[in-house]
């Protein structure tokens, strides 16, 4: 009796598997959970292998290349085909700083497809404490920062090296942006350096956990052109951020509302 029972746990074990693919193919909310499931996982497993070879030089901004080169294969994994217009916008000689639509966590593929050399995203502090993720970031360079403190950043820029930030502050899949944190603006205005817009196009075709829908499409990344700071004030912040989301919501909405004839805006 002990055997068959046995023997049938082996058997029960052995048609998981095949009980989870065709899960996987005829549900559509296992698919979008495996699916993410295994974006968080490669994350942590590619930290934490990562991480000991990052050690070796210590905290460098280098360290952001195997970060890099760690996230550039998901898009292919997924089957997202990433499309970059005016990346030669970001050919800048000095420092500056990106901002950014925050949409979801998938907004690291766009991220890691166009960030430039010697260029760090600022994160919540957060981020710092998830284990080997936190210190692969901390290793990278990456600024944990308070929401009312600049003067790390200022010290990063002060070294010629350029931010990215998200101004809405939180993750919106929303069809219109937030209203923008000042941070980033005060703190290009206080380094006069310039800004650089890039707007990620929505995922809405192929992402969506209300939908708990994740399949494979094209996404569009869009570099707009420099917004200088020179001369500015911090008096001119409110202005300089509602002038910067309003070009920014221009492609924002015409990724939502396609223009009648001609070449789609997002194209």
């Amino acid at each position: 009796m002990e055997l068959l029972l046995l023997l049938l746990l082996l058997h029960g074990l052995l048609l998981l598997p095949l009980a989870a693919l065709l899960l996987y193919r005829r549900s559509r909310p296992f698919q979008f959970l495996c699916k993410v499931a295994f974006f968080n996982c490669w994350i942590v497993a590619l930290a934490t292998l990562l991480s000991p070879l990052a050690a070796l030089r210590g905290r460098s901004v280098e360290n952001m290349r195997l970060l890099r080169a760690a996230l550039l294969p998901l898009k292919r994994f997924y089957g997202i085909r990433m499309r970059v217009r005016g990346s030669e916008l970001l050919r800048l000689p000095g420092p500056f700083v990106i901002v950014c639509n925050h949409q979801a966590s998938l907004d690291l593929m766009g991220m890691v497809e166009v960030i430039p050399e010697r260029c760090v995203p600022i994160a919540k502090r957060e981020l710092l404490y998830l284990g080997t993720v936190g210190w692969a970031c901390w290793l990278s360079g990456i600024i944990f920062i308070d929401r009312c403190r600049r003067d790390a950043a200022i010290e990063v820029i002060a070294r010629t090296l350029s931010v990215w930030v998200f101004p809405e502050g939180t993750r919106n899949p929303g069809k219109s942006l937030l209203p923008f944190k000042r941070g980033a603006f005060h703190l290009a205005v206080q380094a006069q350096v310039p800004i650089v817009p890039i707007v990620i196009s929505p995922y809405w075709d192929f992402f969506s956990p209300k939908e708990k829908r994740f399949t494979s499409g094209t996404c569009t990344i869009r570099v707009l052109p420099r917004v200088e700071t020179w001369g500015l004030s911090p008096k001119d912040v409110p202005k300089l951020t509602e002038s910067v989301r309003q070009a920014m919501a221009e492609f924002s909405r015409w990724g939502e509302h396609p223009t009648g004839g001609g070449e789609h805006p997002w194209c």
